[in-house]
């Protein structure tokens, strides 16, 4: 399970420090595409078998199940750990994250997303729990 916030620097290369709390988890190898909200999101080996054993099952049929699936899989890229703990983001996933400098790195369950600071700030600032409690009766919880 991925938990955390953690702040840091994409360098010249684009390449990013996976965090020594996630890293483990996450595993030495990994896949990395467009997340929603305009973030990445990052997923372990296992955790991207099953998200893709979850596409195979929309009607091919559907226009909106096909769009669905080629978001997430059409810039998708594997990524592995350096020896130093980095990873390089491909320039395409960078550009839609509008990843230049500063990021923010959240744990977020069987994900990790990877956010623009400016962004992440934004939304973190806007986020009301009390308005968010109200609705999640409806969702069971």
């Amino acid at each position: 399970m991925f938990i955390g916030e953690y702040e840091h620097s994409v360098d010249a290369k684009g390449r990013l420090i996976m965090p020594a709390k996630l890293r483990e988890d996450i595993g030495d190898k990994f896949v990395v595409t467009k997340g929603l909200d305009g973030c990445l999101f990052a997923y372990s080996q296992t955790e991207w078998l099953n998200f893709e054993e979850k596409l195979k099952t929309l009607p091919l049929t559907n226009k909106n199940a096909r769009d669905f699936v080629r978001f997430f899989l059409a810039g998708a890229t594997e990524c592995e750990i350096d020896k130093q703990g980095r990873f390089l983001i491909s320039g395409n996933l960078r550009n839609y994250a509008a990843l230049e400098k500063e990021v923010v790195i959240v744990g977020v369950l069987n994900r990790i997303e990877i956010w623009n600071k400016d962004k992440w700030n934004n939304l973190d600032e806007n986020i009301s729990a009390d308005e968010i409690a109200e609705n999640m009766e409806s969702l069971g919880i």
